[in-house]
């Protein structure tokens, strides 16, 4: 039996057994026992320590098969031993068929060499066992309404409706200090650890069907299987909010490569772009995935954009009408019935229109009667409240006011409270009344954009996909013709053949060998034309000298042929020179754009598309997406660019013909998901203009083979 198949008997065990229970107090034997008696766990719990005796007033048993046959076989062992003996334990709890351990001791692959043989060993075991096993070098488990804490982390938790999971354990335990101080409750609680064997994708596929959790926070540094976390995520998030943080966004994921897009899609644009395409909210700072947590465990999804802003600051509530706006948001326009109303309540030199600015010294009833008002205007989907202290606002009289208000419509509602230990008291009234409260407007809006956008997701539809002709045959040929000659990287007239294969339009071309063979092919093609020197070894054309443009004369043609080939041999005596490609020039109106794919390590193909030719290298506007593409994907891409704009057509210049793009971007991600043995392939640059698209150069590199043993 799978290891995933047992999941439940982790987080909801009718029995554990602790091995590697102490009696001293401080020691992670100790500690673990306590938390399980502190926390009130329902079941039966078997300390096994080799002195046997009695611990914190539990019988221990001296060895795992003292355990009784009535409790058999074992749902949950948390094993704290030292690493060189956690194999043969784990093989005696296999034997006697446990359905799950956690593995909290260090020393494993985090430590390498011997280090990771054992985790090896240990994950062989389990998977050969159908043991749900958790960590090594895991913190531990809280499942709160199953009063589990199978953890060493100090002091209590507080029950709620959040899942979060983490592979940091240090920031596992900074977390659970913090969400107490919040007053912030978990429904589970999850230290991966090394993930030998149970991974985030379990964790997440767990939690989307757990009825005591409403959303999932997770921390990652890397995820372990690219695909099937993809699966597992699309499938939770039509279920219920997925935030999570992902750290490294900063490193060099994407080294050095040959090509524009190998150089520009780096590691955490394939995150970026798994995150996107799966529905997954991503958190940029830690303050912003527990902000976004508090809004979700707290407050129903808005039903559309519009935000209005009631406050007694007017500063305070431009600046959240502003952040309002940059998050995409719209600011509400109250309807006349509003106005009307407010223009009773609110003296006359307020400002009636969101944001409404209830003035420094409005009571509690006329902050609140004002609030309500706005509540329940149709044309609101959530209000926000940001109130100021000053000399004549009791806060907590308006909170307590604001707090009661009865919200028929259902719309969601935020709170902000400006300052420090002033609005402490308001703070708790809004907290325990499920109102969400944030210290500055930008986070109460960030987190609601968050929601918004969730909301969004849960409402559309499923991704649709597209299939296009291929000769699939005639491109592998193109392929194994590059292997059989040992290249890794494939020159423009050579990898042509996979756009013919494909059916990519390009600009037409043909190979010359001579320059009067040049001339001939110009003249079948109509001047003026274009020169690119060919050759498998220079792959950057324009180092050597090797592209000339706006050929329209056959003395021009020859002269630049000469010129080319002359300066490649001169410059680089290794390269072999096929000759020239001469190509038609691109048609009138065109503009450049950019199409490509990179194998990611963990996702695979990740399509890239941008401006091209020099714009790509200066400004570095793209946009990404995962393979397979649907036709929501490539929509969203062209328009994601800063540099849509210049697409869509600006002063008098007609826009481009979008689908022919879209066509491209298809292809392409077919193409990647038929070879996985192309490493990266870019189509630079795209010519496009209203009639359409045509490749102007294409480049390919192959992933390298390993030798044969």
């Amino acid at each position: 039996m799978s290891p995933h198949a047992h999941i439940a008997a982790l987080f909801s065990p009718a029995t554990v057994a602790l091995v590697g229970a102490s009696g001293h107090s401080g020691k992670i034997g100790n500690i673990i026992l306590a938390n399980l008696l502190r926390g009130g766990f329902k079941g039966d719990i078997f300390p096994v320590t080799p002195k046997g005796g009695s611990i914190l007033g539990l019988p221990a048993l001296r060895k795992l098969d003292e355990l009784p046959e009535e409790n058999r076989p074992l749902d949950l062992a948390v094993v704290c031993l030292p690493a060189r003996q956690v194999p043969a334990c784990i093989e005696e709890l296999g034997s006697m068929g446990t359905r799950a351990a956690i593995v909290v001791g260090a020393g494993f692959r985090e430590v390498g060499g011997q280090g990771a043989l054992l985790e090896t060993h240990v994950k062989k075991l389990a998977e050969e066992y159908g043991m749900a096993l958790l960590g090594p070098n895991s913190l531990g488990l809280v499942n709160t309404h199953h009063h589990l804490n199978a953890t060493f982390a100090s002091g209590s938790y507080l029950a709620g409706d959040i899942g979060f999971f983490s592979q940091s354990g240090s920031l596992c335990v900074a977390v659970l200090d913090w969400a107490r101080a919040q007053g912030l409750g978990f429904s589970s609680f999850v230290s991966l650890g090394n993930k030998a064997v149970l991974d985030e994708s379990d964790i997440l596929s767990y939690l989307a069907d757990d009825p005591a959790t409403k959303v999932i926070l997770g921390y990652l540094e890397s995820v372990e299987n690219g695909p099937r976390f993809l699966r597992n995520a699309h499938l939770a998030t039509r279920k219920k909010p997925v935030i999570l943080l992902k750290a490294g966004r900063t490193g060099s994921g994407a080294r050095a490569a040959s090509s524009h897009t190998g150089a520009l899609a780096g590691a955490d644009l394939a995150y970026e772009a798994a995150f996107r395409q799966t529905g997954i909210l991503r958190a940029s700072r830690t303050d912003e995935l527990f902000g976004m947590a508090q809004a979700f465990a707290a407050q129903p999804l808005p039903k559309g954009p519009g935000v209005a802003v009631v406050t007694n600051a007017g500063g305070a509530g431009i600046v959240a009408t502003d952040a309002c706006e940059l998050a995409g948001l719209t600011v509400a326009r109250l309807s006349a019935g509003t106005l009307e109303g407010l223009k009773e309540i609110l003296p006359s030199y307020a400002a009636i229109y969101n944001p409404v600015d209830v003035i420094s010294d409005a009571s509690p009833e006329c902050f609140a009667a004002a609030a309500e008002l706005v509540l329940n205007d149709a044309a609101v989907h959530t209000l926000l409240v940001v109130a100021s202290p000053t000399a004549h606002t009791p806060l907590a009289a308006i909170a307590e006011r604001i707090a009661a208000i009865k919200n028929p419509l259902g719309t969601t509602f935020f709170a902000c409270l400006m300052g420090g230990e002033g609005v402490e008291e308001a703070r708790r009234i809004f907290t325990k009344a499920h109102i969400p409260c944030y210290p500055f407007p930008e986070q109460a809006v960030d987190a609601l954009a968050a929601m918004y956008r969730q909301s969004r997701w849960k409402s559309s539809h499923l991704p649709v996909e597209v299939g296009y002709r291929h000769d699939i045959a005639r491109a592998r040929k193109v392929i194994n013709e590059a292997r059989e000659a040992n290249l890794l990287e494939l020159a423009e007239f050579q990898a042509q053949g996979l756009l013919r294969a494909y059916e990519i339009p390009m600009l037409e071309s043909k190979l010359a060998r001579t320059s009067d063979e040049a001339v001939k092919i110009a003249n079948h093609l109509d001047c003026p034309v274009a020169l690119k020197i060919a050759s498998p070894q220079i792959l950057h054309k324009t180092e050597t000298g090797g592209v000339a443009l706006h050929l329209d004369t056959s003395e021009k043609i020859r002269a630049a042929f000469l010129d080319i080939t002359g300066k490649a041999m001169r410059l680089r005596k290794d390269a072999y020179i096929a000759g020239c490609l001469v190509q038609a020039m691109a048609p009138a109106h065109s503009r450049e754009v950019i199409i490509g794919f990179r194998r990611d390590t963990r996702f695979g193909p990740l399509i890239i598309f941008g401006l091209g030719g020099i714009h790509v290298e200066g400004f570095k506007d793209i946009s990404c997406r995962l393979a397979p593409l649907s036709l929501d994907d490539v929509h969203d891409m062209i328009r994601e660019i800063k540099a849509f704009p210049i697409l869509a057509g600006l002063r008098g210049e007609p826009p481009v013909k979008f689908t022919a793009i879209e066509d491209i971007l298809l292809i392409m991600s077919q193409l990647a998901l038929d070879f996985p043995d192309i490493q990266e392939a870019e189509c630079n640059p795209v010519m496009v203009n209203a009639e359409g698209a045509l490749v102007g150069d294409i480049r390919v590199v192959l992933a390298r083979r390993e030798p044969a043993d």
